[in-house]
């Protein structure tokens, strides 16, 4: 099966200006990426904050340009192209690639009825311009999230975080898309709300069948949503593996720090250092436990291992553990 949402050597650079004089200074963000998702698989990307996850995110929803690469989407790239044809191009992607934010607040206007709010897709993108169909079909998208349809008319700070994510879930599902970016939907959520949203997001999926980038710092959830996962550091996709496998035997060193913390049986801090500046070999080579000399002078490839199995490392350790 092709895939649906592929990366190819993407990077993201931000430019900012370090005053009148001094010029401008350019912070990497994303650095060669290459990921591929398909038709209503989950995969789940994890790291430390900073990493680069959320501006992966926001460029395959169209929300950043990379500054290299190219994203393709059911075969065709989205960012080919300039002007009308561009525009042409992302107006007929829009009601297959939707997203979940993090903070519901920023998908629900606070001055729009819920009802409103959650509808808003399939009228802006054109998909039901009939008023009473689109009421019908968010009422029943509500309902199939557990909102009721006497909410209807209410504002969003009238309810909960967790039925306002539940709320921002309905909006980016009623246009029946085939990708949905999870970007850390439940990370702002208390443990039992939590466990609601995301036993919701699979219901969907199951009933939908949508595609989804899940993103998250968080390996339990990763765990739990996803049939594979790539860990990303400083920018770079280090290890990628089916998610039983990951979490049953890690084999890049990052990766490995990531899962003890996980389990209780490392050091939480360690695993969630801020990310420093990337080294000239391997930009994890200074907090490594198992590093060699070329680790600091070389920057590792994406090699593969035990069959789809694929880590970014040095290290002589990997396959043995």
């Amino acid at each position: 099966m092709p895939p649906l949402l592929e990366f190819h050597n993407v990077d993201k650079v931000f430019r900012r200006s370090r005053g009148l004089l001094a010029g401008k200074s350019e912070i990497p963000a994303v650095d060669g990426v290459n990921l591929a998702l398909h038709p209503g698989e989950t995969l789940g990307l994890v790291g430390e904050s900073g990493c680069g996850k959320s501006t992966l995110a926001r460029m395959a929803v169209g929300l950043l340009e990379p500054s290299a690469g190219e994203i393709y989407f059911e075969g065709q790239s989205v960012y080919g192209g300039k002007g009308a044809a561009r525009q042409a191009r992302w107006r007929a992607l829009r009601p297959k690639i939707q997203m979940v934010f993090q903070d519901p607040n920023a998908s629900l206007n606070p001055r729009m009825a819920v009802g409103e709010s959650v509808g808003e897709p399939l009228l802006c993108l054109g998909l039901e311009p009939d008023a009473r169909k689109r009421r019908q079909k968010v009422a029943e998208m509500l309902e199939r999230v557990g909102i009721g349809p006497d909410h209807l008319k209410r504002r969003p700070h009238e309810f909960s975080g967790g039925q306002r994510q539940r709320l921002a879930v309905a909006r980016a599902l009623i246009a029946r898309p085939a990708l949905v970016v999870c970007d850390e939907p439940t990370s702002s959520l208390d443990a039992s709300v939590q466990a609601q949203v995301l036993n919701l997001l699979a219901d969907l999926q199951d009933e939908f069948k949508p595609a989804y980038l899940f993103i998250s710092h968080d390996l339990a959830v990763i765990r739990h949503m996803s049939d594979r996962t790539a860990v990303m550091y400083a920018g770079k996709i280090v290890e990628q593996a089916g998610g039983a496998e990951l979490f049953a035997r890690p084999l890049h060193p990052y990766s490995q720090l990531l899962v003890a913390a996980a389990l209780g049986e490392g050091d939480e801090d360690e695993a969630t250092a801020p990310t420093g500046p990337a080294a000239e070999g391997c930009a994890f080579a200074p907090r490594c436990p198992v590093r060699r000399p070329q680790c600091g002078l070389l920057p590792p490839q994406m090699r593969r291992l035990d069959g789809r199995r694929l880590v970014r490392c040095h290290s002589p350790r990997l396959g043995k553990g």
